[in-house]
């Protein structure tokens, strides 16, 4: 049996220790894995940060959502803990995250956590110091972007979505309007790295969670060590087939 410690980040960080309104399923589950574990759950409230560090050992479960595992996962990089911290993540619902990689939700999460197997994904970082562990995403955009050295993008567009990408890194989608006004046109680029370029600011979004800033400039790129997911699916494409 491996030792999980979960963390929720549903809670405030006021609640009492071990008090966690969860509101679904979940509890029951949580309630008998620690029970086998011996470990106690650690209300942390939403998008926590260093304050989480001595907490960071073994594997751990997140109770919350994609931007509370992206929070985890910063801390982890920021410790040099990738190759030894195995997060498993416990959501009330499908989320992108889950879709990318085939991972359970709500009650089959938490049931699994302490069994399924980690497997590396990639950790894709921003310029800023940030993360994305699913879906990110730049809305309009009016400029030149690359990926890697090729040019996806020279004028308008009306959204560009970065995803995590087992065999290159990361997948670079841009939306364009098509030749009738409801139409679009996407394409997909895989590489390592994209750098954007816009004449007007863009509002960037990572794993749901909105830049205080509009930006002009923004990069991606993969980071050189993968994050250990418990219970990915190896055999996920993390591609357009992964939807």
């Amino acid at each position: 049996m491996i030792e999980v410690l979960v963390m929720s980040c549903l809670a405030g960080t006021g609640a009492p220790t071990g008090r966690i309104d969860l509101g679904d399923a979940r509890a029951a589950e949580l309630a008998a894995l620690t029970a086998r574990t011996g470990t106690p759950v650690h209300p942390v409230g939403p998008r926590p940060g260093k304050d989480i560090d001595p907490l960071l050992r073994g594997r751990v479960l997140v109770v919350g959502d994609d931007a509370d595992l992206a929070a985890v996962a910063l801390r982890v990089l920021r410790r040099n803990l990738l190759g030894s911290v195995e997060l498993a993540y416990a959501p009330a619902r499908p989320t992108a995250l889950t879709r990318l990689w085939n991972l359970p939700v709500g009650p089959d999460a938490v049931r699994t956590a302490a069994t399924a197997p980690a497997h590396p994904v990639p950790l894709v970082r921003d310029d800023v110091g940030g993360v994305l562990l699913a879906e990110g995403s730049l809305t309009p955009l009016l400029g030149a972007t690359y990926v890697d050295e090729h040019k996806v993008l020279a004028g308008p567009a009306l959204r560009l979505q970065v995803r995590p990408d087992r065999a290159r890194g990361l997948l670079v989608t841009v939306e364009r309007r098509g030749a009738l006004p409801w139409t679009r046109r996407r394409t997909t680029t895989a590489g390592r790295a994209v750098q954007i370029g816009s004449a007007a600011p863009s509002l960037v979004t990572s794993d749901g969670v909105e830049h205080p800033r509009r930006m002009d400039r923004w990069t991606f790129y993969r980071h050189t060590e993968d994050l250990l997911l418990v219970g990915a699916d190896p055999a996920a494409p993390a591609g357009p087939a992964a939807r």
